[in-house]
């Protein structure tokens, strides 16, 4: 499935930032915006770090929750905190595109829109393509980005997991 930049790339980047561990480092942060493709103008320091995890923490629900109005109205708290006027950007060589927050605005200010606004983006698409591991014991978010949209696990490694666990339970 695709979705447009701010369902995909920012609902993904959502997904690792709620991936994040509590001491992921400033290093670490950087190297997930820069695999996300994520374009920050300044290198993001230890209070920045502390505030992604605490913003991390509060998009956590949207992928956890899997009944729709609790989704939606996680997303619109989520939205509402970083409500800013929508506009056009072009910057580094890249096409026109939406921005939430004005390019100048803080790192953790531009990442808390663009993450609130691609999760409104991928609800308001395909709700039930946000979603966080069935295996026990393993809670990693992740966007199902898979054609027919019923992924269920974080990674092969989980369902492999999960899938001969369930083979041995049933023949011994």
């Amino acid at each position: 499935m695709h979705f447009n930049p701010y369902g995909g790339a920012a609902a993904e980047l959502a997904a690792a930032l709620v991936n994040m561990e509590p001491a992921t480092s400033p290093d670490t942060v950087m190297e997930i915006l820069r695999a996300h493709d994520y374009r920050p103008f300044e290198p993001v320091d230890a209070g920045q770090t502390a505030e992604l995890l605490c913003w991390a923490d509060r998009l956590r629900p949207v992928f956890a929750d899997t009944d729709l109005d609790r989704r939606v109205d996680a997303t619109n708290e989520l939205v509402a905190a970083t409500a800013s006027r929508p506009y056009i950007s072009r910057h580094d060589g890249r096409a026109p595109h939406l921005h939430f927050a004005h390019e100048k605005a803080p790192i953790v200010d531009r990442l808390k829109a663009y993450t609130a606004a691609g999760l409104a983006h991928a609800i308001c698409q395909d709700s039930t393509r946000l979603g966080v591991c069935d295996r026990s014991g393993c809670d990693v978010a992740y966007v199902d980005t898979s054609r027919n949209g019923r992924r269920r696990f974080c990674s092969t490694r989980c369902s492999n997991r999960v899938y001969v666990a369930d083979h041995r339970r049933r023949h011994p």
